[in-house]
């Protein structure tokens, strides 16, 4: 098929262009005001230079204007490019650089971090929310360019570009061709099969009820910025929040009436769990709470659905590089290895060294072939070790996931190999460490790394924020923990802090976690 997201988009328009597409913080705009707004955007980008091919940088908290941006991009050709927005100046002068962006649409309060990191490459800048030195403001910038589209043909050879990672490394840009990456999120029909022709997707938006979906991450995180391109091609409502928190969460799905809501793990879910407890929402709306990103451990899960009792819990199974390729099989938690049913339109394998399946119950890497990423920006060497081709020539991305096949098809996942611990020869998987401390009443949150040990090669450490007013000792955690893992994996080392430090779409920051001890 030969069309971007921007072609899609503009026929849902045509067809839809009175319907809600996106509320934040209780702002909205319909898909044509949406349209209009992006066609205004795109038109000042043209004016300033911006080619079919370069990057523009969106440097924003969640609202109307980084949808607007990611639209306005994809229309002229151009390659939008994600900024985690709590970088501080060195991470930011990294991306900016190995980005190569030649624009930038950012939130005026990142105006000095913005000036005191940015390469002189980047000659076009835009301010969102106030002015700043040397940049177009966001209303500046639209109210001189017309409203109406006039682009140039597309291509479903577009570049789209999410930039991933940071954890444990500086972060990556994750290169999808834009058809692939369609078909890979869902190919417009997330829970059956794909969409075969762009007609199919306008029909199935047009014929669509109302439908109000919620993305709880950043939109600099891909889950986001792929929630909402599924919300769309189903002629949906997409919703966020500026930044995340619980209560404001909750007021937008009674405000808006959200059916279904994407979260990302446990440092999402317990704080909602928590706010649901109040008793101050009407959240009857809602139907489906979705992890995607960070796994739920069973400890949390249950506090959820405790909180939620007549609402659908889902976990998913994927990668920015990947797209959506498994669910998990319901009672399955991290504390014995996730079970995942692979995505019917996925291929998926566990591969050993030599690229070839391994036999059930023998531990391998997870694998993806057909839709997948086709390389990391300015990585060559990334690259080549992720992107690889077996014997007969078939092209697989290994995802860094460790697991076994199960006799009935099943995956079973138990982390990731890049943050196994290996102590005395043992195999630690933090996720399972962590989903056993976070079943400790005392525990609100727990990252589990490995450092340096003399005698072990590496020793099992967690850092641990307490609940509220809990004050969890060495000695207590160390019991919880010895009923229900073996001793090798029980943490030797703790630290306990007020707040854990987290990305913005909830993931671990082991690079921090294993600071704590060796710094």
């Amino acid at each position: 098929m030969n069309f971007n997201h921007a072609d899609l988009f503009e026929a849902i328009v045509d067809v839809a262009g009175d319907r809600v597409a996106v509320a934040c913080d209780g702002e909205r705009r319909t898909y044509a005001e949406l349209d209009a707004e992006a066609n205004r955007l795109a038109h000042f980008l043209l004016s300033r230079g911006v080619q079919p091919g370069q990057h523009v940088g969106l440097h924003l908290y969640n609202g109307i204007e980084y949808v607007a941006g990611l639209l306005a991009c994809l229309k002229i050709r151009a390659v939008p490019v994600n900024v985690n927005y709590r970088y501080v100046e060195a991470e930011l002068r990294y991306l900016y650089s190995d980005s190569d962006i030649v624009a930038l649409i950012f939130d005026a309060e990142f105006a000095d971090r913005v000036a005191a990191a940015l390469p002189d490459s980047v000659t076009t800048l835009v301010s969102v929310g106030g002015p700043a030195q040397a940049a177009v403001p966001y209303g500046e910038a639209l109210e001189t360019q017309p409203d109406t589209r006039g682009f140039g043909p597309r291509s479903g050879d577009d570049v789209y570009i999410i930039y991933t990672g940071g954890t444990t490394g500086m972060p990556k840009g994750v290169m999808w061709r834009v058809e692939d990456l369609f078909f890979a999120f869902g190919g417009g029909n997330p829970s059956g099969a794909p969409l075969a022709t762009p007609q199919a997707v306008v029909d199935q938006a047009a014929a669509a009820g109302p439908l109000v979906m919620m993305a709880a991450p950043p939109l600099m995180h891909g889950a986001a910025q792929m929630g909402t391109w599924i919300a769309w091609w189903m002629g949906a409502t997409i919703v966020y929040t500026r930044k995340f928190d619980a209560a404001a969460v909750l007021r937008s799905i009674e405000r808006e009436r959200v059916l279904t809501i994407n979260i990302t793990g446990d440092a999402m879910a317990r704080p909602l769990a928590e706010e649901v407890s109040t008793g101050a929402y009407d959240l009857s709306s809602l139907f489906v709470v979705s992890s995607t990103g960070a796994i739920l451990t069973g400890a949390v899960r249950e506090e959820l659905q405790a909180a939620l009792p007549n609402v659908m819990i889902m976990d998913s199974f994927g990668s920015t590089e990947s797209g959506y390729t498994a669910s998990a099989v319901s009672g399955s938690s991290p504390e014995s290895g996730m079970k995942y049913q692979p995505n019917a339109n996925a291929t998926i394998a566990v591969l050993g060294d030599d690229l070839r399946p391994v036999k059930p119950g023998e531990l391998g890497t997870v694998a993806k072939t057909g839709r997948i990423a086709f390389g990391y920006y300015n990585d060559p060497a990334k690259t080549a070790a992720t992107f690889v081709t077996d014997d007969d020539g078939t092209r697989w991305l290994l995802t860094g996931d460790l697991a076994v096949i199960e006799d009935d098809g099943t995956i079973r996942v138990f982390g990731r190999g890049s943050q196994c611990i290996n102590t005395g020869g043992e195999k630690v998987f933090p996720e399972e460490v962590e989903a056993v401390l976070k079943g400790h009443e005392d525990v609100f949150d727990a990252v589990v790394t490995g450092v340096p040990d003399e005698r072990w090669g590496f020793r099992v450490a967690a850092v641990i924020q307490p609940n509220p007013g809990a004050s969890p000792t060495e000695d207590d955690l160390d019991a919880h923990c010895r009923a229900r893992l073996s001793g090798y994996k029980v943490p030797k080392d703790y630290a306990f802090v007020g707040e854990m430090v987290r990305s913005p779409a909830g993931k671990a920051d082991y690079r921090w976690a294993k600071s704590m001890f060796t710094s």
